[in-house]
């Protein structure tokens, strides 16, 4: 039905619209490179359930619009418009799929994963298709979970944000390794052959050993054990404030390959200027070679402790007791921890977030600093 909608939006506004078919997001900029293309659009609920669905916009560059265009769209949507003075096309581009796995195989032709036992759960996504067929094609063998989507069971009780169903997979079957992506394909976390689930931090980190990076951009969210094992290792780390585009944006301004997020978006500009979870399973199998995950030592993760605390109003910011607070707890754990207390910027919640030396250290610091918060919202 959205599909529908934009393509006719195209058409009566003069455009031609070929239509991809179901693929992950980063599809998109590839095909529009492939093709030539001025513009490319994914309807995509991302991690989020199926009433969620929205649309991201992707330039003939290949990435992603810029917050001010997408303001733009949004006003000349409110005042109205009107049509072309001539209709265009609507049809399919056939063999898109195809060009999104000939991309991949192109990109990591080297890959061998003969005798490796994956587990794979789609998100009932739009990885259903294209994850299962290139790791067989690259010799796993795959078992794989929730690759029947319905346009409503998207994200349910499956994916990168409920990792249990996969966690089991594992287990039960022994897998050597779990792979798992969230609706559009953009995002995956890993589960190693014991049960443990491997984050973008570790997964980034190994990334950036094997490719012996010059730096990569991460976000404020990042492990503090992260930044200490790129600073042994020589690799200088860019932070950024939450959010992909804010990623690829600094790493187009430092012309580096290799960032992403500890939610599981990992970014290989050498492949495409997007998050894309099949990449990303396929990196970390490179950079894996023989070994286990397992038995990864890309990093040393702080324990970490964090506490969503509600507030009366999305984005309202702290007030001078938390900062005081804030200031206070950091000074304290320089170099040896980390805090964070930020807004969220879709929720009415702050977010407390303290890394320390030991789980109980980063507890009674979180335990300080949400009581803070919390007066100060009284």
């Amino acid at each position: 039905m959205l599909e529908s909608a934009v393509a006719a939006g195209v058409a009566a506004a003069g455009g031609r619209a070929l239509l991809g078919g179901v693929l992950p997001t980063p599809g998109a900029p590839l095909l529009i490179d492939r093709h030539g293309l001025d513009l490319g659009v994914v309807i995509s609920a991302s991690h989020n359930p199926y009433q969620d669905n929205g649309i991201k916009f992707f330039g003939a560059d290949g990435f992603k619009l810029s917050d001010a265009t997408e303001l733009e769209i949004e006003r000349t949507l409110e005042a109205g418009f009107a049509s072309g003075s001539s209709i265009g096309r609507v049809q399919a581009l056939h063999g898109a799929l195809e060009d999104y796995l000939r991309a991949l195989e192109e990109h990591f032709g080297g890959l061998d994963l003969s005798g490796r036992r994956i587990g794979i759960d789609c998100a009932h996504g739009a990885t259903f298709h294209a994850a299962p067929e290139i790791f067989r094609r690259l010799g796993a063998e795959v078992d794989v979970m929730a690759d029947a989507p319905d346009g409503r069971n998207i994200n349910a009780g499956c994916g990168s944000t409920h990792l249990d169903p996969l966690i089991d997979l594992v287990r039960s079957q022994q897998l050597d390794v779990g792979f798992a992506f969230d609706g559009d394909g953009d995002r995956m976390l890993a589960i190693d052959r014991h049960g443990t689930v491997v984050d973008g931090d570790e997964l980034i980190a190994l990334a950036a050993l094997h490719r012996q990076a010059p730096g990569v951009v991460v976000t404020v969210m990042t492990n503090f054990g992260f930044h200490t094992a790129m600073k042994a290792a020589g690799v200088e780390v860019a932070t950024t404030p939450v959010g992909d585009r804010y990623v690829l944006e600094a790493l187009r301004e430092r012309g580096w390959d290799l960032g992403g997020e500890q939610s599981g978006h990992i970014i290989d500009m050498g492949f495409a200027p997007s998050g894309d979870g099949i990449a990303a399973a396929l990196l970390t199998l490179e950079a894996l070679g023989t070994s286990d995950l397992a038995d990864r030592h890309a990093m040393h993760k702080l324990p970490q402790k964090l506490v969503n605390v509600q507030i009366a109003e999305r984005g309202a910011s702290t007030g001078a007791a938390v900062r005081a607070a804030v200031e206070a707890e950091q000074a304290a754990l320089a170099g040896r921890g980390r805090v964070l207390v930020r807004p969220s910027g879709t929720e009415p919640l702050v977010r407390v977030v303290v890394e320390a030396p030991t789980a109980e250290e980063a507890e009674a610091v979180c335990e300080r600093l949400v009581e803070v918060v919390r007066s100060e919202g009284r």
